[in-house]
């Protein structure tokens, strides 16, 4: 890119610098929380998979600083996205001759997005730290489309000089917020808040997918996996075998939840064992795919058990579908991604559980959309010797209890999604 277009560019991404900045912001859950780090000298990372609003947030605490009475001016944002040869230090060069504003005299806010995609971008982000620590004037924002602590080297370099908050999908209390939906009495409004539990299924969580049809929706899911593959793994790992990390995330995005066996996955798609643990892990990094381990108190054990997955974004034909089954399945990926839950639990005779929240205490969940049944549940908290669990369902509420053994808590997903604080303890 020439100097010309990149300083159009840089322009361009700061409005605020020439005009009143606003934007259309609907409170997100995490933000309170990013807030309260504004004020640590440390990075400001957010990640998570494309289009979940990392961008709307950063955009959030700039305009938190412009209504601080901060000159514009002083405030620089940059997206990589698409760019990755535009050159860090070259750029701030370009924004000090734009403004007069100096990174070594004068205060100053970064706000860099998808900045994962120039090369050796976490020691120029060290550089501005360290400059930072030295005059205590910079303030850095990231954003990024893949964990950025997946590599080694960055961990050690950057260790210390920065928070990293995960940007999920809305979770059903957000959903609701954006389409200014009342949920204060939920024994009131249990009819239509199930209703829109299925419009929040089809979603998936994505904030532009909240007030449109089927075919958008559809058309809209696709394209975000596609960049994803094609642009952003395909691209960062040099992937010649494209066929084959396509024929995985299919296989997870149709069959959710699944147990892989890498040596009999590898063999049926004639590659190696480590390709197939590799474009897994790629998956996983992009945040396409979501691993779960089978739950042991020997944290040596967890490693070598098995493992299931599931998909961040759901096959269409599985979400539209609509015979039980789909049904079931999409029902469980959407809460076991939002329950962010680590652990499943499978006995060597086969007895389940499909989630095991960690919190304060070891909590079971059962996910069931159609028949209810307890089995695996009581196996697991007889082994544990644990006394309360919880059934997650599609509407039915019931408290299923044994004298002195168990207390089992059926709740309605909708419900459980709304009152997640009061059961994840």
């Amino acid at each position: 890119m020439d100097e010309k277009d990149l300083k159009k560019l840089i322009i361009n991404y700061n409005p605020w610098w020439q005009e009143k900045f606003t934007i259309d912001y609907k409170p997100r859950e995490i933000y309170s929380i990013i807030e309260k780090h504004k004020k640590y000298p440390q990075i400001v990372a957010l990640t998570g998979i494309r289009r979940v609003g990392k961008t709307t947030l950063i955009y959030k605490i700039i305009k938190d600083y412009l209504n601080k009475n901060i000159d514009p001016k002083s405030i620089f944002y940059f997206s990589f996205d698409g760019l990755k040869d535009v050159n860090l230090l070259d750029l701030l060069e370009e924004y000090e001759m734009i403004t007069k504003k100096s990174i070594k005299k004068n205060k100053i806010i970064l706000c860099f997005d998808e900045i994962q995609k120039i090369d050796d971008w976490e020691n120029k982000i060290k550089i501005l730290y360290d400059i930072q620590k030295i005059k205590q004037n910079i303030k850095i924002f990231i954003s990024g489309s893949e964990s950025l602590f997946i590599k080694k080297k960055l961990k050690e370099s950057l260790a210390g000089r920065i928070f990293e908050f995960k940007i999920s999908q809305l979770s059903f209390k957000e959903f609701l917020d954006f389409k200014e939906i009342d949920y204060s009495n939920l024994l009131l409004y249990e009819s239509k808040l199930l209703k829109k539990f299925d419009e929040y299924l089809k979603s998936q969580g994505f904030p532009e997918l909240i007030n449109n049809n089927a075919d958008y929706l559809k058309d809209y899911t696709a394209n975000i996996l596609e960049k994803i593959m094609y642009t952003d793994i395909i691209q960062q790992y040099d992937i010649r075998d494209i066929s084959t990390l396509e024929s995985i995330i299919k296989i997870i995005s149709k069959e959710p939840g699944q147990i892989i066996d890498f040596v009999s996955l590898a063999n049926d798609l004639k590659v190696s064992r480590q390709t197939i643990s590799n474009y897994v892990q790629y998956l996983i990094d992009y945040y396409l795919v979501k691993k779960i381990y089978n739950y042991s108190k020997n944290k040596r054990k967890v490693e070598k058990k098995l493992k299931k997955y599931y998909p961040a974004i759901i096959d269409n034909e599985l979400l539209y579908n609509e015979d039980i089954l789909s049904k079931s399945k999409v029902f469980e990926t959407i809460i076991i991604n939002q329950t962010e839950v680590d652990f499943f639990w499978r006995s060597e005779y086969k007895d389940e559980v499909d989630a095991i929240y960690i919190g304060k205490k070891v909590i079971p969940i059962e996910i069931k959309f159609g028949k209810i049944n307890i089995k695996g549940l009581k196996k697991f908290l007889e082994f544990y010797k644990l006394k309360e669990g919880y059934i997650i369902s599609y509407k039915e509420e019931r408290t299923i209890t044994e004298e002195g053994k168990y207390n089992i808590k059926i709740i309605p997903a909708w419900k459980f999604l709304l009152e997640k604080q009061k059961y994840l303890k």
